[in-house]
């Protein structure tokens, strides 16, 4: 047999396998996510592939934990000096929860709520903050979520008005809009 038939032999019986296990690794399902355990802190709907109960996220402080945990310091205009927050990059939990929409609608729980486009969930920009200097954020100190910009780091880019009325504070809900 010449080299030429032996390739197209060999294709001929690999290439049906080689399909098979195409077609099975997308038609894997992912895996939903897991139910909260603890006192759900944030909320995320609309455009989400992954849920965990009525087309919605409902996260954990350990869930949200898990995703990953990011360090910023910086100033805000309501607070003094540099601080040391913690908490989840925007873009990293929009990642996660396979978010796909040009739009979220961030509201806090007195109901407040601010839009702001998708384009903002970039790395190394906004962090839903849940940790402040040490200290949990509790809602008498703007949690359970603050988003804050790294407005020291970027000020170029965050030290203006329209990241100043972004950052929203009482963060509790998400919405991906279309």
């Amino acid at each position: 047999m010449d080299s030429l038939n032996r390739k197209s032999v060999l294709g001929m019986a690999l290439g049906p396998c080689l399909a098979w296990g195409l077609a099975t690794a997308t038609m894997a399902e992912t895996v939903p996510l897991p139910a909260p355990t603890g006192d759900v802190i944030l909320t995320v709907r609309g455009e989400i592939a992954q849920t965990n109960g009525d087309g919605a996220a409902a996260l954990d402080r350990a869930m949200i934990d898990a995703i990953g945990v990011t360090t910023m310091h910086t100033g805000t205009i309501w607070t003094e000096g540099t601080s040391e927050f913690q908490g989840v990059e925007l873009s990293r939990l929009m990642r996660h929860l396979g978010a796909d929409g040009t739009t979220l609608r961030l509201i806090a729980l007195n109901e407040y709520a601010v839009e702001i486009p998708m384009t903002e969930a970039v790395d190394g920009g906004p962090l839903l903050a849940f940790h402040m200097d040490g200290t949990d954020l509790s809602p008498r100190d703007k949690g359970p979520l603050w988003m804050v910009y790294p407005y020291d780091l970027k000020p170029d880019e965050y030290k203006n008005e329209v990241s100043h009325a972004r950052s929203i504070w009482q963060l509790t809900v998400i919405e991906v809009l279309p």
